[in-house]
């Protein structure tokens, strides 16, 4: 266990929140007035952290604080005191309250991880949602209309991966799709290429915590906000009023800007991967160490 002293402790919370800020601060300005912004309100509505536990800064696993962070954190769950009288995280608490959620997510990591990556899906999907049917962001225009929104996807082969992104395909589009995700399939077919797969690493290091350190978990944030952006401005929506310029996928030329920052963020995700498998591997046991929880993928 590396004990954090109070000065450093306090210095990594702060920055840990005002890093956050960036985004938290804006949405919560946005809440307040009813207003709604249709790339980044995703960030916390479909993924469901709150804005408070967003800012809020965990250590690690492997790691505790004392001063007045420690007392603070004597009240959370899944924290301990030590015979040091430093507090970090209960690893067997964690183990009984998150273990078998943890070592799913262990397994889908490991198994995406060892995948190699696709980039050929050109973010159809978010084209694939709203195929023949009322778009899902009604004060946001169509870029190409309707009648050019559905001749895209019926130009295109669909070969998303991604059951989370598959699910809301309207039901014109689904049978279009190469394949057909399903919850069970999932560690089958998810793969480092795809960009919703890289905005949930984000929501696995909110399954992880308190085990992942702040920094980390921000790393997960801003890689999703990033993904997020370009996944909205390679959308059917012309988000030109809100600031975004489009990447029009329907071109050679967005084809080939699309799958270059697809690929950047898949170098991304990897490394962030391998360092929320490193979290998993001290709370749950090695990788391929099978355990009640972590089964060997």
């Amino acid at each position: 266990m590396t004990v954090l002293g109070p000065e450093e402790a306090t210095a990594r919370a702060a920055a840990h929140r005002q890093r956050l800020l960036t985004w938290v601060g804006p949405h919560l300005a946005r809440r307040q007035r009813h207003e709604a912004h249709p790339v980044l309100d995703f960030l916390f509505t479909y993924y469901s952290e709150s804005p408070a536990r967003l800012l809020r800064w965990h250590a690690g696993v492997g790691h505790s604080v004392t001063g007045d962070l420690a007392e603070e954190r004597l009240g959370w769950p899944m924290y301990a005191q030590g015979p040091d009288g430093s507090v970090g995280l209960d690893v067997e608490a964690f183990r009984e309250r998150r273990g078998t959620s943890a070592g799913w997510v262990a397994g889908l990591l490991q198994a995406t991880a060892g995948r190699t990556a696709q980039f050929g899906c050109f973010g159809l999907h978010e084209w694939a949602m709203v195929h023949r049917a009322t778009p899902r962001h009604g004060a946001v225009p169509l870029r190409l209309g309707p009648a050019g929104t559905d001749a895209v996807v019926e130009s295109h082969r669909l070969q998303c991966t991604h059951v989370d992104a598959y699910r809301f395909f309207t039901p014109t589009a689904a049978p279009r799709n190469a394949l057909a995700p399903t919850r069970d399939t999932q560690a089958e077919l998810e793969q480092p290429g795809c960009l919703h797969a890289g905005m949930d690493l984000y929501k696995w290091a909110v399954k992880l915590a308190p085990a992942v350190p702040g920094e980390l978990l921000a790393d997960c944030f801003e890689l999703a906000v990033d993904i997020r952006v370009l996944d909205m401005r390679a959308s059917p929506y012309d988000l030109v009023a809100h600031g975004y310029a489009p990447v029009p996928i329907e071109t050679a030329a967005g084809k080939a800007e699309y799958a270059a920052a697809q690929r950047g963020f898949a170098e991304r995700g990897q490394a962030l991967r391998a360092r929320l498998l490193a979290v998993c591997d001290a709370v749950l046991g090695p990788a391929g160490t099978p355990t009640p929880d972590r089964p060997t993928p």
